[in-house]
């Protein structure tokens, strides 16, 4: 026996239960009965957990037994299909069945269940009948959140300090040394890190304003700076693509490289692309505030941003934008890399290199080419809160990161501090002698 069908013009849920063939073909010659119990969680004591983290879709368990046997093992899963609508970005479903022996009153349990998300609804496969549901569990609370922020705005604090130590250092030597005004090549590498840190800089300082900012509620400005932080965040994606293709250019193809209007060619690039693309954005009305949520649709955090009802714009201009970008740019590092290594291979790199500053270069050219904001694409499923804490800690401190990289590759060494001084003496002399 079976359960009954149901009305199709009746309004209510439409998920569904398979059951494997091979369960009834072990029973052939028994009569048994198959029950499907479906219960409302907020009516029973039971199926209550001690800590109410997490939340069972639509309060509802299903409760599935065939005969009087406890069927366990089973090679073909019993597949139930939970559907829903568009569940929250910050809501991580999983399969799970009530067991009894879980603690001292029970609890949910993930074992011998395998979820499987797909666009109108959840599959869970499981190896055994009892009462199953699909709970989900935040992956970002309110606690987390802000302890994200705090993170983040001490972070970004340090990455604006040392961003603008960076461009004085930038000053100094051109300032100071002869060798930062005459080699053109030089000049072009430290421009690019420069507009690099400049677009961090923006990016950064933005940020701490959004949060002083949106708590405001002043809807025009936010809509404003929801659109300025976005450009400045595709500004850094679009630099760390040229600083890419500078590399490409520098360690690959060598030869036959002059481009006339160089720097000013990436400028028009780097700057005005993300404008373009922030327009185009803007015009659809795509800013404003953009609330996370928890499933009792409280907001735990705001940001002038994308809107929720434009997500799309987000995943095609951010994700997709910067997922080609990380390509091309691993790629590029990977091309360097193996070079450099054949480099290093000769005697003369081997009697004037040091490994150390190597491995340096490697590790400042892996977070300009944008290495750290990779993560994002990890910070979805179980592992997102620890992703998270990693990507904002990393990505907060990557002005402090870039800064030490450069004064340790471009600091001039002890023999060129004594030229430029023994330059200056000699100057001071002609100088005096002039005057005499």
């Amino acid at each position: 026996q079976g359960p009954k069908r149901i009305n199709s013009t009746e309004m209510g849920n439409t998920s569904k239960i398979r059951l494997p063939r091979k369960l009834f073909q072990s029973m052939s010659s028994q009569k048994v009965h198959v029950v499907v119990t479906v219960l409302d969680v907020t009516q029973l004591v039971l199926f209550k957990e001690t800590k109410q983290t997490r939340h069972v879709l639509d309060n509802t368990v299903v409760g599935i037994t065939v005969g009087d046997t406890k069927i366990t093992g089973l090679q073909d899963p019993v597949q139930l299909t939970f559907t829903h609508g568009q569940l929250l970005h910050s809501m991580d479903p999983q399969c799970v069945f009530w067991d009894p022996g879980k603690g001292q009153e029970g609890g949910w349990n993930t074992s011998g269940c395998v979820t499987e998300l797909g666009d109108k609804g959840t599959i869970c496969s499981c190896d055994h009948l009892t009462f199953f549901t699909l709970l989900l569990s935040p992956t970002l609370d309110r606690s987390t959140a802000q302890a994200l922020k705090v993170i983040a705005n001490v972070g970004c604090g340090l990455a604006v300090a040392f961003s603008i130590f960076s461009m004085v250092f930038y000053i100094f030597l051109r300032c100071t040394y002869k060798k930062f005004k005459s080699e053109e090549t030089i000049q072009i590498n430290l421009a690019l890190h420069m507009h690099l840190i400049s677009s961090l800089f923006l990016l950064n300082l933005t940020f701490l304003f959004n949060n002083w900012i949106s708590s405001r509620s002043q809807l025009g400005l936010c809509k404003g700076l929801g659109g300025f932080t976005h450009y400045c965040l595709l500004c850094c994606f679009t630099w760390m693509a040229l600083e890419g293709c500078h590399l490409y250019l520098l360690f690959v193809k060598v030869l036959g490289t002059y481009i006339r209007h160089y720097l000013l060619k990436l400028c028009i690039i780097g700057w005005g692309l993300p404008a373009l693309v922030v327009t185009v954005t803007g015009s659809i009305g795509s800013y404003g505030e953009h609330n996370i949520q928890n499933m009792d649709h409280q907001p735990i955090l705001s940001l002038c941003w994308i809107k929720p009802e434009h997500i799309t714009v987000h995943y095609i201009t951010n994700c997709g934008y910067f997922g080609l970008i990380f390509l091309f740019n691993t790629v590029i590092f990977g091309v360097v890399a193996w070079k450099n290594y054949h480099l290093q291979s000769t005697r003369a790199a081997k009697e004037n290199s040091k490994s150390w500053k190597v491995g340096l270069v490697a590790v400042g050219l892996f977070c300009l080419l944008g290495a750290t904001w990779a993560l994002a694409f990890l910070t979805y499923g179980n592992a997102s809160v620890p992703m998270l804490y990693l990507f904002t800690i990393l990505n907060s401190l990557q002005g402090l990161f870039i800064f030490i990289w450069v004064v340790v590759l471009y600091y001039p060494k002890k023999e060129e501090i004594a030229g430029s001084s023994s330059n200056t003496s000699r100057n001071d002399k002609n100088t005096t002698v002039s005057q005499d």
